[in-house]
Parts: structure tokens; C-alpha cells; sequence
């Protein structure tokens, strides 16, 4: 499998974490979204897309995020034994869970690579085109 195309869009705030997102096409056929790049305590990493676990209310059945103690539509407590939606396990309120992800840890060098030197052609772009309107 080869990444054939990246695409990033810098988010660069230096009081927070998050640098940038990244889009990855697969083999020109596939794509994924949301790719987080993000500024660790050794450097900057990769995140893959992921979402929280949802809880299905009782009461009017919507569902809201693991952890939430009222119901966003109906506002009826919500019991920690409802279990997550599609789950029976019990999850961490505060934990998200990755939507597609490197099997491999040969494909997640590759695919950080990729993504790092995305990322870093696209801040000096933006660092030159920033300094040239000044």
C-alpha cells in the first residue's frame, strides 16, 4: 500500500498542542480524514482520527459521550450501567477510540514520515508566504 497523496492544513498556536491536520490518499482510491499532528514532550507525532464512545439514553434514546451524567436532548440522567453504544465493556469517559489505524510499526514510520514532511513543507510555506506580506 502507498500513500500517494498528503494534504495539510498547518494549525500552528503556540499555546497549543495541536500543529496541524492531515488528509492521506491511499493507492489514488482511498482516503482518511483528520490525521492530527501534534506536539509531544519528544517532538512532534502523529494521531490517527478517533471519536469518543457514545451511551444511548433510556428515556428518548439519543446518544451522548461516555461519561456525560445528563442527557443532551431529553436531560434525563444518564446511569453509568448503560453500557457504550455498540460495546458491552466498560470504557474510560475520558478515552477516544481510533477510527482506522497502522497495523504495522514499519507502516506507522512510513505514514509519520509522510505526514511530518508534509507538515513541515507546508509550515514553510506558510512561514515565507506570512514573511513576504509583511
Amino acid at each position: 500500500m502507498e500513500i500517494t497523496e498528503v494534504r495539510v492544513a498547518v494549525r500552528d498556536s503556540p499555546e497549543k498542542r495541536l500543529r496541524g491536520y492531515a488528509t492521506l490518499t491511499f493507492d489514488h482510491c482511498f482516503v482518511v480524514r483528520n490525521i492530527k499532528i501534534i506536539e509531544g514532550k519528544q517532538g512532534l507525532f502523529v494521531a490517527m482520527p478517533s471519536h469518543k464512545p457514545k451511551v444511548t439514553c433510556a428515556r428518548c434514546h439519543a446518544k451522548s459521550d461516555v461519561g456525560a451524567r445528563y442527557c443532551g436532548q431529553c436531560g434525563s440522567a444518564i446511569t453509568r450501567s448503560m453500557a457504550p453504544t455498540g460495546d458491552q465493556e466498560v470504557v474510560d469517559p475520558q478515552a477516544h477510540r481510533d477510527i482506522a489505524h497502522p497495523i504495522t510499526v514499519e507502516f506507522r514510520q512510513y505514514l509519520q514520515e509522510k505526514v511530518l514532511e508534509a507538515y513541515e513543507a507546508e509550515r514553510v510555506k506558510a512561514q515565507a508566504a506570512a514573511s513576504s506580506s509583511s
